[in-house]
């Protein structure tokens, strides 16, 4: 299995529920070489709709990447840059580059229906994030 695929266990469509709420779906682009997550979430009152773009970077001419990254963009005109891990039962996603002091981590139910953590901000911010699958579907799927 290649990193890629290990992302395969988000595919689908998920509640979102904790500091922000709504619902994200991902799906894989024809080709499996990357994975398209769409964002409907509120947060402190502020509706927001996105669309990220998670695979390995691959520039002309140039190798793909080491780690697999993504970059969002949204209803409110930001675009952010993660770098997305998956070991074992622990999904991290690290705001901006690896390593960041910024960074998401929970953990996957061992029937892979939940994953539960919090978002890690510097000087002790963040907030606990739970999502609950609704569905598997999503997309062509990766071989």
């Amino acid at each position: 299995m290649t990193d890629l695929q290990t992302l395969n266990r988000l595919v689908g469509t998920w509640h979102i529920s904790g500091g922000a709420e709504g619902t994200v779906t991902y799906e894989w682009m024809e080709g499996g070489h990357f994975l398209i997550q769409r964002v409907h979430l509120s947060q402190d009152g502020q509706e927001v709709k996105g669309i990220e773009m998670i695979g390995h970077l691959k520039p002309f001419g140039e190798s793909a990447s080491a780690d697999i990254q993504s970059r969002y963009y949204d209803t409110l005109g930001n675009t952010f840059d993660y770098v997305y891990e998956i070991e074992g039962d622990m999904l991290v996603i690290w705001a901006g580059g690896k390593g960041s002091p910024s960074y998401f981590k929970g953990e996957f139910s061992s029937d892979g229906t939940t994953n539960t953590g919090a978002w890690h901000y510097p000087g002790g911010g963040g907030y606990e994030s739970t999502m609950t699958r609704v569905s598997t579907e999503g997309g062509w799927g990766i071989g």
